[in-house]
């Protein structure tokens, strides 16, 4: 099975979350853990929510082309998937899922086409947005207005996905996000 589901969304808008549910729901998908310069937020660990490293070493990979797509999203502030990553859970005979910012999600479904189904990520509204970043405590006020600025220029992309799911109320999120996923993988 070597198909991919690309997640992406500005911020604070549910995509890890909704992620993490469709790992529980679909025993044919495996999480591609993305490369980041950034620094672990919370309870993250490293070779299981990412592959924290610094921002020399990812030029290093990026000069090898290790990479199948990645981003400086911010200075120094560098995320990419791992050619073999993929690899790896291909190998497995599972279907990729990746949980990554809109450039990306944009760069990968130009590399996968049609083994790929990209979900974009809607918050009800920006203003909704900003207040789950501020309730997620895990970024000072300047980070929050940086990121609420980002997400404005993010979701002008959205069309740009297969699908688009606003996530206002999660259960609905989720639901509509397993009948995508059921009729991708069935395909």
């Amino acid at each position: 099975m070597q198909k991919v589901i690309i997640f992406s969304a500005p911020s604070g808008s549910g995509k890890t979350t909704l992620v993490k549910h469709c790992l529980e729901k679909f025993s044919q998908l495996e999480f591609s853990i993305s490369c980041t310069t950034r620094n672990s937020r919370g309870e993250e660990k490293n070779g299981i929510d990412y592959h924290f490293i610094n921002p020399e070493e990812f030029r290093t990979k990026i000069a090898e082309e290790a990479f199948v797509e990645f981003e400086e999203v911010y200075i120094d502030k560098y995320y990419g998937t791992l050619k073999s990553e993929v690899e790896r859970i291909w190998a497995e005979g599972k279907a990729v899922i990746f949980d990554v910012d809109v450039k990306g999600g944009i760069s990968l479904k130009k590399y996968f086409g049609d083994k790929a189904l990209s979900i974009f990520i809607m918050p009800p509204s920006v203003a909704a947005l900003e207040l789950r970043l501020i309730a997620r405590g895990t970024d000072d006020l300047e980070t929050i207005k940086t990121r609420v600025a980002k997400a404005n220029e993010e979701i002008a992309f959205k069309d740009e996905f297969d699908q688009i799911v606003v996530n206002d109320q999660l259960d609905d999120a989720k639901t509509e996000i397993e009948n995508l996923l059921i009729n991708f993988l069935k395909s």
